[in-house]
């Protein structure tokens, strides 16, 4: 065997721990990939482009209120992606799971977080009691799909759920950035 060709075991054999595939087709895992990745797409694009964004008043503006879901600034805005791609790859290690109720209970989950989560896109919540009921409604959506992703497969329930640690971490660096900048 080439060094080649054990390069190519290699990156297959982690592609398949990467992507919880032992024993499944590649038509299944690439319709998988394809249905999580498109669906979370989908759903955000609709949401952009359906439902007209909320507009703040000038006072608002003046008082630098911006909604919840405005694209965050410093360190948290580069987190950010990496949050929601390790959710779509979890939710890839659920599809690839065994056929059970739990699986089909973790994926219907992560179809209603990303739903969730596109409408408070569009309607971009400006007044508090709005911006909790976005976080309250995506967080616990997020933890049960978490909760029922570990059931299945420890890793995709790990990368579902962030850990309070690396909040914390990503709020103290975009608090000493806000502070740097003042």
């Amino acid at each position: 065997m080439t060094s080649i060709d054990t390069a190519v075991d290699e990156v297959r054999d982690r592609a398949v721990e990467l992507l919880n595939s032992e024993g499944r087709s590649a038509s299944h895992v690439a319709m998988g990939v394809a249905l999580t990745a498109g669906f979370a797409l989908a759903a955000t694009i609709l949401a952009t482009r359906t439902i007209p964004p909320h507009k703040r008043s000038l006072s608002q503006a003046r008082d630098k209120q911006a909604a919840v879901n405005e694209r965050p600034r410093g360190p948290l805005s580069l987190i950010l992606p990496a949050v929601f791609s390790a959710t779509t790859l979890s939710a890839v290690r659920v599809w690839n799971a065994p056929n059970r109720p739990e699986r089909r209970n973790a994926m219907g989950l992560w179809m209603a977080a990303q739903a969730i989560n596109a409408v408070w896109l569009a309607v971009r919540p400006a007044s508090r009691g709005l911006q909790v009921m976005a976080a309250m409604s995506s967080a616990g959506l997020a933890a049960a799909f978490a909760h029922e992703a570990r059931k299945l497969d420890e890793t995709a329930g790990s990368l579902a759920s962030p850990t309070g640690a690396g909040v914390k971490l990503a709020n103290r660096a975009d608090k000493e950035a806000a502070d740097t900048l003042h």
